[in-house]
């Protein structure tokens, strides 16, 4: 057995002994009293219906956008949009909304519960309450309007109300689109036009 002259040597000897047996005790307490904890290993997923996924294909969110052959912006965006699977480029929208900027400064504001945007046709066809808001301060509703996606042009071919600056009216139709003469812009009143004017 190794002798030790000072203190010193014997302590040294003492913790090469004890510092191990040491560690040893706590990781012994570490395992034998740690309780165990619940780990979540599951992967979060959005709740949705994978079945009606899978069966249709639709997308959430969308939005176009194009500029016309006469300069000006159209933005169209909706809720929801499914193809058609009658037609080619043809899709099926709900909540619509949209907006054309005229050159100009001069915008159109559109809303409606739903739409089919024509691709080939380059035509937008929006049904249910549809709202017109333009610069000028009037605001139309329509049950159907047909918004081109190649040229500044909206029209509703049926029965329109609409609240402006003259006054409240209504019309057979209605056309917003630019004059070939003189390039502005017009909102046109067609087909039994009854204004009620509000001075």
């Amino acid at each position: 057995m190794a002798r030790f002259d000072n203190r010193y040597s014997k302590f040294v000897a003492f913790a090469k002994v004890a510092l191990p047996l040491g560690s040893l005790a706590i990781l012994a307490t570490l395992f034998l009293f740690a309780r165990g904890r619940e780990v979540d290993l599951s992967i979060p997923y959005a709740d949705v219906d994978i079945e009606t996924l899978a069966r249709e294909q639709r997308v959430e969110g969308p939005a176009f956008a194009t500029v016309t052959q006469d300069g000006a912006e159209l933005e169209i965006s909706a809720d929801l949009v499914r193809p058609d699977l009658s037609a080619e480029d043809v899709v099926n929208s709900t909540t619509i909304r949209g907006a054309l900027r005229l050159p100009g400064n001069g915008s159109v504001m559109l809303k409606a519960d739903d739409g089919v945007i024509d691709g080939s046709g380059q035509v937008a066809e929006l049904s249910g309450h549809v709202e017109i808001e333009t610069s000028t301060g009037y605001t139309i509703t329509s049950e159907r309007i047909a918004t081109m996606l190649d040229i500044s042009k909206i029209e509703s071919p049926g029965t329109v109300d609409a609240i402006g600056p003259a006054g409240d009216l209504t019309a057979g139709s209605m056309v917003i689109s630019q004059d070939a003469e003189t390039e502005a812009y017009l909102l046109v009143f067609k087909d039994g036009v009854k204004l009620v004017y509000q001075p």
